[in-house]
């Protein structure tokens, strides 16, 4: 979602730094970040990724424990197939094959709810980036910031990238912010007339 807007940015703003005079040209400072590293080092880049590992491990978990009650099915249906009656083996592999059905919509599902929780989370943490990425843009006098990886960008110095600066002031600011997980009073009922 960043590299999106960022490459649409990158795009324009090259558009306009190519129409501006050549003495405009030479005032324009342009600088680069990483999105990845931000997400990575940030302290919210951090927390988004553990809740989004935190679920991934829990249907890992689910998923291996599926995995297994559908090969102690596989195993009993070889190993008793013979000894059972028609009727017995056609209920175990009715079973089986549900069984094979439900974890083939539980991969799906589980694939479609985490690809859900990282855009959810990357949209929440591209909220609260982009304010601080145009703070560090400004204080540094940078007129133009691209996505170094995401934007076509083929060669950046490395003395224009301000991502370590945009994680530092990012980290900074969510420190200070104050909490707002405790939850509201709840409010007084009306006194009855």
């Amino acid at each position: 979602m960043i590299g999106n807007r960022m490459f649409v940015a990158g795009v324009v703003a090259t558009a306009a730094l190519v129409a501006l005079p050549v003495s405009a040209q030479s005032a324009q400072k342009v600088g680069v970040i990483e999105v990845q590293r931000i997400v990575q080092d940030s302290a919210v880049g951090k927390e988004s990724l553990a809740r989004i590992q935190k679920v991934s491990a829990a249907k890992q978990e689910d998923l291996t424990k599926r995995q297994t009650e559908l090969r102690d099915l596989e195993k009993r249906i070889q190993e008793q197939g013979k000894s059972l009656s028609e009727e017995a083996m056609e209920k175990l592999q009715k079973d089986y094959q549900q069984k094979a059905l439900d974890l083939k919509r539980f991969q799906d599902d589980a694939q479609r709810e985490l690809e859900e929780l990282q855009r959810r989370e990357l949209t929440e943490l591209e909220k609260k980036v982009l304010p601080v990425i145009e703070a560090v843009s400004k204080e540094l006098g940078y007129s133009l910031v691209f996505n170094k990886f995401q934007s076509g960008l083929l060669y950046a110095d490395d003395a224009v990238d301000i991502t370590a600066a945009v994680i530092t002031k990012f980290n900074t600011a969510i420190a200070a912010a104050p909490k707002t997980d405790a939850k509201p009073a709840a409010a007084a009922p009306a006194p009855k007339k």
